[in-house]
């Protein structure tokens, strides 16, 4: 336990009602006294005083220390076991996401969307001191899960991706605003961008280069991904006869992707299977490692229960002293 905080601290204030208590003790005792005169005082000489005269004061200090363990109480003393900051190794890492309908092709196993899912969160899995998050796009784009270092909640959002959740088309600008967005407040000295996709951006309303430029002015580095084989891949498609596959050209617009890696001091990858995908994850992972601050919190566990009891005990105490042993002193 590294130490006892307050709740609320301004409780103390109430200790300073101990002040006229003890003045008005005082003066009560003062005067409270009675008083014989005697000729001579010879005759009381030999008596000696009891234990009950020198514990006389007890039961008022008992009341005392009641009420400061009440008021220690309610000031809700709290410890803790690891409250405490460290400096860790790390970046700040956004993935854009293609989810368009034509990641469902089957060049990689069991499709392009299913294997960068599993790729990516192994790749998550493995960098437990990065703040990540996740932007998937489409026709449009939006944040799947904000910067976070809860990799679990982050991977259990992954896997909820399917393609299909928004409009269909392939608006690269959007998804690397967006996750521009997501990474321009980062204080990290080291921001990525993970952008994948296996299309030519057809949609939305902000260029791709655009993009990248807005990139470069926050600092932040873009390593682009295109997802697809040589040539031609086989594609699922709907008929009256049930889902066929069928061959279509594979267009990846390379040149945007590499233009974006290169205004942005990034790199542009190429996958053609999983193999590859998987290599190009192991790549990205040995980028250089910026430091970072995360604050370690630990369940704050309540004291304040022992003390309130302890004060009940002793205010008790007190009064039964006080009438009882203490109620005659002779």
């Amino acid at each position: 336990m590294n130490g006892i905080t307050y709740k609320n601290p301004e409780f103390f204030y109430l200790l300073l009602v101990l002040i006229p208590i003890i003045a008005w003790y005082i003066f009560k005792y003062r005067k409270a006294g009675a008083s014989i005169r005697y000729s001579s005082i010879e005759g009381f000489s030999g008596l000696s005083k009891s234990w009950k005269h020198y514990l006389r004061h007890l039961p008022f200090v008992m009341q005392l220390a009641g009420i400061g363990l009440l008021t220690l109480a309610l000031a809700r003393p709290q410890s803790s076991n690891s409250w405490q900051d460290v400096k860790t190794e790390g970046i700040d890492i956004v993935i854009a996401l293609d989810i368009s309908s034509s990641m469902l092709a089957r060049d990689f196993q069991p499709n392009r969307l299913d294997a960068a899912k599993k790729v990516a969160t192994e790749f998550i899995s493995g960098r437990q001191n990065d703040k990540m998050g996740l932007v998937v796009f489409s026709g449009e784009s939006f944040t799947q899960c904000p910067l976070t270092t809860d990799h679990a909640v982050l991977i259990n959002l992954f896997n909820d991706i399917e393609s299909g959740m928004i409009e269909d088309g392939t608006a690269i600008g959007n998804g690397l605003a967006t996750s521009v967005a997501r990474l321009k407040e980062s204080d990290a000295i080291s921001k990525v961008i993970i952008l994948l996709t296996d299309g030519e951006n057809n949609r939305g309303e902000i260029a791709p280069e655009t993009a990248a430029e807005l990139a470069k002015t926050y600092g932040i580095r873009v390593y682009t991904v295109g997802v697809g084989t040589i040539g031609t891949a086989p594609y699922p498609v709907q008929t009256p006869f049930g889902t066929q596959m069928r061959d279509v050209e594979v267009k990846i617009d390379e040149e945007t992707l590499q233009k974006i890696a290169d205004i942005t001091d990034g790199r542009y990858f190429r996958a053609t299977n999983n193999d590859k995908l998987i290599q190009i994850y192991q790549e990205i992972d040995k980028l250089e490692k910026s430091k970072m601050e995360v604050k370690e919190y630990s369940r704050k566990d309540e004291e304040f229960e022992r003390y309130a009891f302890l004060a009940g005990i002793v205010l008790l105490g007190g009064l039964f002293l006080k009438t009882t042993l203490f109620r005659n002193i002779p």
